[in-house]
């Protein structure tokens, strides 16, 4: 059996339904006082095949919460991607996507984050802020209904670290193991893209 890695993230932010640009609509979310929350459960089923792939793709799960459309919305499936190529040579992104239902309609949410170095220390804010839109139907070729911009503040990233559990083993030092693994990996694509600011 695989060894793998699991954890969970919580993300959130302003996000209005009538918007097409995670930028403007967050914007409009502000104005009308209207947020998502995104409850993500993310696998890794095979650590090492997950790092070997060039888009180090895993699997999602979890919930949404938006009030004009429902809360504790429940998402069965859904799409990881961490530093996906982008084909572009400094920019990598990590990849969220959930399908769910809302009522008898079924909503997909993408999400991106933009990894890349700009002008100024850009780690954190790169990391922690995923561009979102949400598409009516059952994957991303639907209508955009709605868009934002979802963050992951300190008290999210410290609650992420503290869920992550290793999964095929039950062997400590293969958990320790597989966790530095996984952190070296981590580390590893942030330094080829932000090193000089390290």
């Amino acid at each position: 059996m695989p060894i793998g890695i699991t954890f969970d993230e919580t993300m959130a932010g302003a996000f209005a339904l009538g918007q097409t640009d995670p930028e403007k609509g967050a914007d409009a979310g502000e104005a009308h006082g209207t947020a998502l929350t995104m409850n993500a459960s993310v696998k890794i089923a095979d650590l090492d095949k997950f790092i070997a792939q060039p888009k180090h793709q895993g699997s999602l799960t979890g919930s949404i919460d938006f009030p004009p459309l429902g809360e504790g919305m429940k998402a069965k499936s859904g799409i990881f991607n961490l530093f996906s190529p982008s084909g572009e040579p400094n920019l990598k992104y990590m990849v969220y996507e959930l399908a769910f239902m809302a009522g008898k309609e079924p909503y997909y949410l993408a999400g991106k984050k933009h990894v890349r170095d700009d002008f100024g220390f850009d780690l954190w804010s790169d990391t922690t802020t995923l561009y979102t839109t949400l598409h009516k139907g059952k994957d991303a070729s639907g209508s955009v209904a709605g868009a934002g911009v979802l963050r992951l503040d300190m008290g999210d990233f410290l609650r992420l670290m503290s869920t992550i559990k290793v999964t095929g083993t039950k062997s400590k030092a293969a958990q320790a193991a597989a966790v530095a693994k996984f952190g070296s990996f981590f580390m590893g694509e942030l330094w080829d893209i932000y090193g000089p600011e390290f």
